[in-house]
């Protein structure tokens, strides 16, 4: 007779089981998913999950720091490595185009589309600060470029910020309803019109250009 084993959580890879988790999250949003949906992607029962992520809103805040790490750290990337706001702007919007619609994974941006109709203020909340390290770290670097004499000295840094995040927002959002990559990369070409300043002096990223 088989003695001990009854209760014993079945094992399981936690690494491929929080990639579960957070495709299922960017998919359908926080609110809308449920412990029985996670339950059913990971292939694992609710004991189990709670013992190797503690609660829903926990194994959620893994989910999107591996979507931070893995999809959602291009723009930093550009930011850092671009000689200019304009550039990196612009790179990181042809990205964008080619991310969001990238068919392995769900559409557009976790974290913008994670937050949809979440009734939870502390999981809004956590988004919203995501989001606004970005554009912190937008305003910075175009600060810097008026510095530099990049830009023009009057030049509203806040506003340009928020202008670039405002169409990388709108993107992922048209590529949820359906937007093709192709049809982004022409609201990104369109946004970039609107940079103040010579945008002649800085590098063209157009479709097939993006660093490998």
């Amino acid at each position: 007779m088989v003695t001990g084993q009854r209760g014993r959580p079945r094992s399981f890879d936690r690494d491929a089981a929080l990639d579960k988790a957070m495709l299922t999250f960017w998919e359908h949003g926080y609110e809308a998913t449920s412990i029985s949906d996670l339950t059913r992607t990971l292939g694992i029962g609710a004991p189990s999950l709670y013992a190797a992520f503690g609660d829903k809103r926990r194994l959620f805040d893994e989910a999107v720091a591996v979507y931070g790490s893995r999809y959602g750290d291009f723009a930093g990337v550009a930011l850092r490595e671009e000689p200019t706001a304009r550039a990196a702007v612009a790179r990181i919007l042809y990205e964008a185009a080619e991310i969001y619609t990238d068919p392995a994974h769900p559409p557009g941006c976790m974290v913008i589309s994670a937050a949809a109709n979440t009734t939870s203020k502390e999981v809004a909340e956590a988004l919203r600060e995501r989001r606004n390290v970005g554009l912190a770290m937008f305003e910075s670097r175009i600060r810097a470029d008026v510095a530099s004499g990049e830009l023009p000295a009057g030049t509203d840094a806040r506003t340009l910020a928020r202008y670039a995040g405002a169409v990388l927002q709108g993107m992922s959002q048209q590529s949820c309803d359906g937007a093709t990559r192709e049809e982004l990369e022409a609201v990104a070409e369109r946004a970039l019109l609107a940079w103040p300043g010579r945008p002649e002096a800085d590098p063209e990223f157009r479709p097939g250009s993006r660093p490998e």
